[in-house]
């Protein structure tokens, strides 16, 4: 039986002790900042989010790649880590959530209306996930990791954000469902035992796919480059899903609700667009009590800022301890081009979608959400289309040949 051999991990210097050590100072005075002027709360979020980016960088555990290489080559690793980080994330939340409190305090999920917007919001989504490069947590980590393209693709995800929120009016009064929690609805233990068959059979049907176009499972262990992979990277994908869903666990308790991500690229696009005269505050999206104190008050009290800044300064800190922290400064402009036109359909999309594949996908599904899995269909769908467009961008679709037993 022929196998392949597993990749190598790519080496640089063994650290890059500049940015370890500008993100290791960053990441202290930014939670000393936040615990003196507005809350230990918020400072520990602003770790937690930096823990977030570390996990996600030494994982590599990206929803766009992992998608993209199963649509393209019916490879089902990354998706059935995906599958593993739902499976414990349900177990982790149903019961706090159906309790209604955590450690005492009240916690709340993510339950958003499943309609029209969500499914035109993440198909968008899905096709700007494989034109930009990168959903919203790994359009931060890799942004945190050096990736100057990614950085367009952060830009033009925020321009999208603040524009979708103009428009907010006519997308909700489409048709659609109210919030539509399983397991309120159908109680714990049945939410609980449905989510975990659903995850199973998904996990099933990537094996399935795999083995029938490879002929075994493809081995997807990469080889660290260093004596101490847990402290330099890389992590298994398993280890990553388990540290995403702790983290995530974490926000729950203590922010009273689950990890999100982009709401806070509408804001900066918002107080950005108000800092050069738009009238942003007479939106009608702007005019919730919410959103309305949220554009008001400074970006240091938004938990979904703070925890965002978190994760680009988690994953600079993690490149710089694999020794991958060198920006490269020359991106071709068709991939230029992908990136602005990838951006402004992720940020469209999330805003449509009620969140993106943290806030909508991962924290929708483990809240019990019927938008979760809503959004998860049409965003698998335009991830088709948007793998198919990949190379008129001059961007690449990885597969490997196929080698049966």
């Amino acid at each position: 039986m022929s196998t392949a051999a597993s990749p190598t991990f790519p080496r640089g210097a063994d650290v890059n002790p500049k940015p370890l050590g500008v993100a290791l100072l960053l990441i202290i005075v930014g939670a000393w900042y936040l615990a003196q002027t507005v809350g230990a709360k918020h400072a520990a979020l602003f770790v937690v989010g930096a823990l977030l980016g570390l996990a996600l960088y030494h994982a590599a555990f990206g929803f766009t790649s992992a998608w993209r290489v199963f649509i393209a080559d019916g490879r089902g690793a990354g998706l059935r880590a995906q599958m593993i980080m739902l499976a414990v994330g349900v177990a982790l939340f149903f019961p706090a959530l159906s309790a209604g409190t955590l450690f005492g305090n009240p916690v709340n999920g993510l339950v958003s209306p499943a309609g029209t917007s969500v499914i035109v919001g993440a198909f968008m989504f899905g096709i700007g996930m494989q034109l930009g490069g990168g959903c919203a947590s790994g359009t931060l980590y890799t942004v945190g990791g050096g990736s100057t393209r990614m950085i367009v693709t952060l830009l033009a995800f925020i321009a999208g954000s603040v524009i979708a929120t103009a428009h907010m009016p006519f997308w909700t009064s489409l048709p659609q469902l109210k919030p539509v929690s399983l397991v309120k609805t159908l109680g714990l233990a049945p939410a609980l035992l449905l989510n975990w068959a659903v995850f199973a059979l998904i996990a099933f049907i990537t094996v399935v796919v795999e083995k029938r176009r490879h002929g075994r499972l493809v081995d997807p262990t990469v080889r660290p480059a260093h004596a101490s992979p847990w402290l330099h990277g890389p992590w298994p994908l398993v280890a990553g899903a388990v540290a995403l869903v702790v983290l995530n666990f974490a926000t729950l308790a203590l922010s009273g609700r689950p990890w999100g991500v982009t709401s806070a690229f509408a804001l900066w696009g918002a107080k950005v667009a108000q800092a050069i005269g738009v009238d942003t505050a007479s939106w009608t999206y702007w005019s919730t009590k919410a959103n309305a104190a949220a554009l008001a008050a400074p970006v240091s009290h938004d938990v979904t800022s703070v925890m965002d800044i978190g994760i680009v300064l988690g994953a600079m800190l993690a490149a710089a301890l694999a020794g991958r922290y060198a920006p490269v400064w020359r991106v071709p402009l068709r991939s230029l081009l992908a990136a602005v036109v990838g951006g402004l359909m992720l940020g469209y999309g999330a805003r449509l979608a009620y969140g993106c594949n943290i806030g909508a996908y991962f924290s929708g599904i483990v809240s019990g959400s019927l938008h979760g899995w809503l959004w998860l269909v049409a965003a698998f769908t335009g991830n088709v289309f948007g793998t198919r467009l990949r190379p008129l961008f001059g961007l690449e679709v990885e597969r490997v040949k196929p080698s049966g037993c």
